[in-house]
């Protein structure tokens, strides 16, 4: 299971309804996955101090840089901690929108025999789409629990939970994975 940018500063983007939504599905997730011995991940995206990483022409994370935000030494660029790891759970730190861009997380997985990924987080349009078309195209069974994503915009969310992302994986909300897992 990975939760993605669960993170302090993009969460407070929400509406309040979507941001306690995920958090209350991805802890209930969360939960049952443990309770499973299931493999849980972390992913961020966060910065150096000075943004070494932002190219000038990523216009995205340029304004990230512009607005001092997701640097890995502030408190809002760190996991929520209604959803927070618990020691021994990796926390992968990306550089970019997908999960695997810029990160170890592929290493990780395949270390440990990982082919299916279920996929929690903020945004949809953002890291779970991205993430789950990069996961695809590995060859991982991909899951993503609908009811575990939002978007900044709801409308932009409910159209990739219903037209993309199921072209590329199995789309569930969490009461579904959690009764397939029990």
């Amino acid at each position: 299971m990975l939760v993605m940018d669960c993170q302090r500063s993009i969460l407070e983007a929400l509406t309040p309804v979507d941001r306690e939504r995920v958090l209350q599905n991805v802890s209930r997730a969360l939960q049952a996955a443990r309770a499973a011995n299931m493999a849980v991940f972390y992913v961020v995206v966060q910065f150096r101090d000075g943004y070494a990483e932002v190219a000038p022409r990523n216009t995205l994370f340029s304004q990230v840089k512009q607005n001092g935000a997701l640097r890995q030494s502030q408190d809002n660029a760190q996991v929520c901690p209604e959803v927070a790891p618990l020691p021994g759970e990796p926390v992968v730190i990306k550089k970019r929108i997908g999960a695997f861009t810029g990160s170890d997380l592929e290493v990780l997985l395949r270390s440990r025999g990982i082919d299916t990924l279920v996929l929690t987080g903020v945004s949809t349009l953002g890291v779970i789409e991205s993430t789950a078309r990069q996961a695809f195209d590995m060859d991982y069974r991909v899951f993503v629990l609908g009811d575990c994503c939002a978007d900044r915009n709801p409308e932009d969310s409910a159209l990739a939970l219903a037209r993309f992302l199921p072209r590329i994986s199995t789309v569930c909300p969490v009461d579904e994975f959690i009764a397939g897992i029990a």
